[in-house]
This record gives C-alpha cells, sequence and structure tokens, in this order.
C-alpha cells in the first residue's frame, strides 16, 4: 500500500533551475568579479553534477585546475554558493518562480488522503523553506513529515543517500514510498534505496528514455493522487 509521496524540488515541484539558480549564479559570480557566465545550454550540461557547490567546484577544475586545487579553494566555492542562494532567495521572493502545474492540487489532495510527505532533494534547506512559503503561504513545510536537503546525506544524487535518510525519518520501507523526480540522477538514487520513482519532465530533462522508472510523464496537471497509487500498486504486482 502507498503510505507516503516523497518529492524532488528543483524541476519538480518547481521549474527552478533556469531562471532561478542559473540567475542567481551568474550574480554571484560577477559579484565575486569572475569572469564565469552560465547560459541556458551551459547550465544544462553542468545540470550532471549534483549540488551547487559541486557545480562550482567542477566548473572550476574545467576553466582552472590549478586554481580550483588550491588551498582555500573550498572556502571560495562556499562563498560564492552562499551568495548564490542570497540572490535565489531574492528572486523568490519577488515570486519570479512558481509551482509547476498540478504540483499544489497533488500536495493538497496526498494531505487529505493521509499519506505522508517528504522532501528529498541537494537544493539547500533555506531554498526549500522559502519556495514552499512563497508558493503555499506561511506554515507549508507542514505539509511535509519530513524535509531532506542540502548536505544531510555525504553523497548527492545519483547516490541513494537522501532517500536512505528520509526513509528512516518516515519510518517507512522503500516499497511502501512512490518518489517523483525530473531528472535521471533522482531516478537513479531512489531506484539505488529501491523506492519506486515517476519521472517528470522538466526543461531540463534529457530527451531520452530514462531506466528504471515505472512512468515517465511530460507534467503533472493531468495526474491525480489515484493514478499515482495505480502507478505504485502495478510496480509492486511486478516486483
Amino acid at each position: 500500500m502507498l503510505r507516503a509521496l516523497i518529492w524532488d524540488v528543483d524541476g519538480t515541484l518547481a521549474e527552478t533551475e533556469d531562471h532561478g539558480h542559473r540567475v542567481a549564479f551568474n550574480r554571484a559570480f560577477e559579484e565575486a568579479g569572475l569572469p564565469w557566465r552560465w547560459d541556458s545550454r551551459l547550465y544544462a550540461e553542468l545540470l550532471a553534477v549534483a549540488g551547487g557547490k559541486e557545480r562550482i567546484h567542477a566548473w572550476w577544475r574545467r576553466v582552472d585546475p590549478m586554481a580550483a586545487a588550491a588551498p582555500g579553494a573550498a572556502d571560495v566555492i562556499a562563498r560564492l554558493h552562499e551568495r548564490k542562494t542570497a540572490h535565489y532567495l531574492e528572486a523568490l521572493g519577488r515570486g519570479d518562480i512558481g509551482l509547476r502545474p498540478g504540483v499544489q492540487r497533488l500536495l493538497m489532495e496526498a494531505a487529505n488522503h493521509g499519506l505522508k510527505q517528504a522532501i528529498a532533494t541537494t537544493t539547500t534547506p533555506a531554498n526549500v523553506h522559502r519556495l514552499l512559503e512563497v508558493t503555499l503561504g506561511a506554515g507549508a513545510t507542514t505539509l511535509f513529515d519530513v524535509i531532506g536537503a542540502g548536505d544531510v546525506a555525504a553523497a548527492k544524487k545519483p547516490a541513494p543517500d537522501i532517500y536512505h535518510w528520509v526513509l528512516e525519518r518516515l519510518d517507512l520501507h522503500a516499497s511502501q514510498c512512490l518518489a517523483i523526480e525530473d531528472s535521471f540522477d533522482g531516478v537513479a538514487a531512489a531506484c539505488a534505496a529501491e523506492v519506486p520513482v515517476v519521472l517528470v519532465r522538466s526543461r531540463f530533462t534529457p530527451p531520452r528514455p530514462c531506466a528504471g522508472c515505472i512512468d515517465d510523464l511530460p507534467g503533472l496537471q493531468a495526474t491525480t493522487l489515484r493514478e499515482l497509487r495505480r502507478m505504485h500498486q502495478l510496480s509492486q504486482a511486478a516486483a
């Protein structure tokens, strides 16, 4: 029986990447006097690296490997990421980013039917809380029994660590949950934790088949909780 939904955030709850995170990274780089500018095409490539600090480090290693390996590089990355987060939170506060169609309805439907809900994401807790408050109102975090975000897990997706962390706190078996992800790394992380997972394609999801997901959807606007239950039931029957 389906007992819980586990949501990714960026690209899944909201299309945050291109007009939110990417712009915030560029503002942080400009503020620091760095000549780095990530356009949409480059950012789509960099999304293969999970985690903001990890993304900065991967880019730095590409353009200046000696500086990226120098003492103090980690501190520079941490400061850049802190400023990037501040710029992103400002964008949220302006209302620049909203939930994807169908997300709010499903969140409320699941809550009304007594399902537990959780978040499993690599983005920072501040980003998660602000997005929920801006789009759903004060107290929106109470919709979720567990919020797994940022560095609570040692390894980022596609490693399953964040899912293990969330499952332990939900006190549920992986088979009792259904994950909703927009990225191949997210699907891989859920699969590695043995959580059935639905892929909901976003702007940056690669246009090719995704292995491991129990269903592949263009969005959630036409999806009901009843359909998610059916997907989960079929996945368990096939297991």
